[in-house]
C-alpha cells in the first residue's frame, strides 16, 4: 500500500519559456540573477553535505594506518573505488559504517563467505552487468518508469543517515543540484524513507507535504506528480529510493502496480543488500591490503 498525498486540481497558468523564478524577467537564452544564485546556493549545500562523509572516512584512515599526509589516506579511498568501481561517498560511508580491523590482522573480514549477486527479475540487466551497481540502478529506474508510466525520475541511496542521489533521467541541474541530498521528511522520498512505504503525491502544486523550496524546484523541474519507491532488503532496511516524476497531476495507481513497484523495490534492495556485503566490502579488504603494504606491514 501506498500513502496518497495531494489532491488533483486545475494546472496553474504555466509561466513562459522567458519567465524566470517568482515571474522575474530574464533575456532570452540567459537566466535571472536569483536563479544563478540558486543554483550557486544548491550547488554549495551540496559539496557541503558531501564533504563531511569523506572526511571522516579520511580521519579513520589516518587514525588506523597512520600514513604520511591526509592525501595519502584520500588516495587510499580512491585507489580503492575506481579498482571496484564504486562511488567514493559509498566507499566512505562503509569506511565509517564498519567496524575496523584488528591493528595487526592480515585480513579485515576472515573467513567471510562471498556468494554470487541474487537473481534480477523483471529488471532488464545485462548478464555481464549483474555485479555493476551502475547499471543494476539504470535498470531499476527504467522499470519503475515503464510500470508508472513517466518520463522522469531518480534514484538515491541510503548513506551517513541522508539521501544521495546517484541516478537521474529527465530532470535538469536546478533539481539535481537541490536534492543533491536529502536528510528530512518535507519531500515524497523522504517520507518514504521514513516509513518504509511507498508514497505518491497527485499534486506537488497543493501537497502540503513540501517546503515552498522544494515544491518551487519540483515544479520548475517540469514535475507535478510524484511516487517514491523504498528499495529495501529482507529485514525492512531502506538502502535507497527510485521515484517517478510525472508532467500532470496523477489519480493514482492501481493495486497490480503498486504490488509490482513494491517488488522491483525488495528485488533492487536485496540486491544492494547483496552489494554492501560483498563488492563494498572486497573493496575494503583491498583498502586494508594496500594500506598496511604501504607502512611496511609483513
Amino acid at each position: 500500500m501506498d500513502h496518497q498525498a495531494g489532491t488533483p486540481s486545475p494546472s496553474p497558468v504555466a509561466k513562459t519559456a522567458h519567465d524566470g523564478p517568482d515571474g522575474a524577467g530574464a533575456e532570452p537564452g540567459g537566466e535571472t540573477e536569483v536563479a544563478r544564485l540558486r543554483r550557486e546556493v544548491a550547488d554549495l549545500r551540496g559539496r557541503l553535505l558531501a564533504h563531511p562523509g569523506i572526511s571522516l572516512a579520511q580521519g579513520i584512515l589516518m587514525e588506523r594506518y597512520a600514513p604520511a599526509t591526509p592525501e595519502d589516506a584520500f588516495s587510499l579511498l580512491r585507489d580503492a573505488s575506481q579498482r571496484f568501481n564504486i562511488k567514493m561517498h559509498t566507499l566512505a560511508d562503509a569506511v565509517a559504517r564498519m567496524p575496523g580491523p584488528d591493528p595487526d590482522a592480515a585480513v579485515w573480514f576472515p573467513g567471510r563467505a562471498r556468494g554470487g549477486p541474487p537473481a534480477l527479475r523483471g529488471l532488464p540487466v545485462d548478464p555481464a552487468g549483474r555485479d555493476n551497481q551502475g547499471a543494476v540502478l539504470n535498470a531499476v529506474l527504467r522499470r519503475v518508469l515503464a510500470v508508472t508510466g513517466a518520463g522522469m525520475g531518480n534514484v538515491q541511496l541510503a548513506e551517513h543517515g541522508r539521501l544521495r542521489l546517484v541516478k537521474h533521467v529527465g530532470l535538469g541541474q536546478e533539481f539535481t543540484d537541490f536534492f543533491a541530498f536529502v536528510d528530512d521528511s518535507s519531500t515524497a522520498c523522504g517520507k518514504a524513507a521514513e516509513s518504509g512505504r511507498q508514497v505518491t503525491v497527485r499534486d506537488i502544486a497543493t501537497a502540503a507535504l513540501f517546503d515552498d523550496a522544494s515544491r518551487r524546484t519540483i515544479l520548475r523541474a517540469g514535475s507535478r506528480a510524484c511516487h517514491s519507491v523504498p528499495l529495501v532488503d529482507r529485514s525492512g532496511t531502506v538502502l535507497g529510493m527510485v521515484s517517478s516524476h510525472h508532467e500532470r497531476p496523477l489519480a493514482g495507481f492501481t493495486q497490480a502496480q503498486l504490488r509490482t513497484l513494491e517488488e522491483i523495490g525488495g528485488t533492487a534492495g536485496h540486491w544492494l543488500a547483496w552489494h554492501r556485503r560483498t563488492v563494498v566490502l572486497d573493496a575494503l579488504e583491498h583498502l586494508h591490503g594496500t594500506a598496511r603494504g604501504r607502512r611496511g606491514a609483513p
